[in-house]
């Protein structure tokens, strides 16, 4: 049985900002996806897209836990973890994975299993990379900012490339206007990045959490028909190229450690491992 004490577990405040703040500091790098959050929503449920939890040790915020679209520890301790999915234990699964530090994730999972429906997939091992030097593969010339008139021809290889990760499809019951949207959002504020040749995408990325101190990659995707061509590693290099120049001074991105290509890009890029991640996927 799941047991939480109040005193230490529960949602915050705006009045805990500060605090938040603080302790997202601690480790931006692997915090960019609820940082990012709180830097442009800060705690109000309605606009943070969610709550966020905290955990107390002798009245200190040591921990905390976003539980909207995804649940997402940070710096969660056993303990915490415990206490973060005891709480989310009381509350109707909403969030489509748990994912962020492999250890603070597989505990909650252990504890959660239970409570909730089976997951489609675990994916244990993730490594977590980053980096904030040069590049040490040329960039590709032809990778560039995908403009708001484009969304259309990128938005097949964002599908496809969610489809293929995920193992289903972002368009839903609405058609896929809200992916689309996200999609939108990105390119209208200029973190997606692709490679058009004959008008159809050959490689994208996407720049998604972004804070002042660090970004993170997403959406890495190569046309299947152009795997193994080295499209890759020059394509990832602009990218990072640009994030550098223009978003923050760390870029990361976590990737399945079954993905051997991509994590030797990534390399070839100067992308080095930091830590280990891992999501549940429903």
């Amino acid at each position: 049985m799941l047991r939480t004490t109040s005193a230490a577990v529960g949602s915050l405040r705006p009045a805990d900002l500060p605090e938040v703040l603080d302790l997202l500091a601690h480790d931006p790098v692997s915090n960019v996806f609820v940082a990012s959050r709180v830097h442009s929503s800060g705690l109000a449920p309605n606009q943070l897209g969610g709550d966020l939890w905290g955990y107390r040790e002798a009245g200190q915020l040591v921990s905390l836990c976003y539980f909207g679209a995804n649940l997402v520890p940070v710096a969660a301790s056993a303990e915490a973890a415990r206490g973060f999915a005891g709480l989310a234990a009381s509350k109707p699964r909403r969030c489509s994975s748990i994912l962020g530090p492999a250890d603070a994730v597989l505990t909650m999972w252990d504890l959660l299993r239970s409570h909730w429906d089976s997951p489609r997939e675990v994916r244990p091992h993730q490594p977590l990379l980053a980096m904030a030097d040069r590049p040490r593969t040329p960039a590709d010339p032809l990778v560039r900012r995908v403009w708001p008139h484009e969304i259309d021809t990128v938005l097949p290889a964002c599908i496809a490339m969610f489809t293929e990760e995920v193992g289903v499809s972002p368009v839903g019951k609405d058609g896929g206007a809200h992916y689309r949207a996200r999609v939108a959002e990105l390119v209208t504020s200029g973190r997606a990045f692709a490679r058009f040749e004959d008008g159809e995408v050959v490689f994208k990325a996407e720049i998604g959490a972004a804070t002042p101190d660090a970004c993170q990659v997403q959406g890495v995707w190569v046309r299947p028909d152009r795997r193994g061509e080295g499209l890759c590693a020059p394509g990832m290099a602009a990218v990072v190229e640009h994030a550098l120049a223009r978003i923050a001074p760390v870029v990361t991105l976590y990737v399945n450690d079954y993905n051997l290509p991509a994590r030797s890009a990534y390399r070839r890029v100067g992308f080095r491992q930091i830590g280990e991640f891992a999501t549940v996927l429903f």
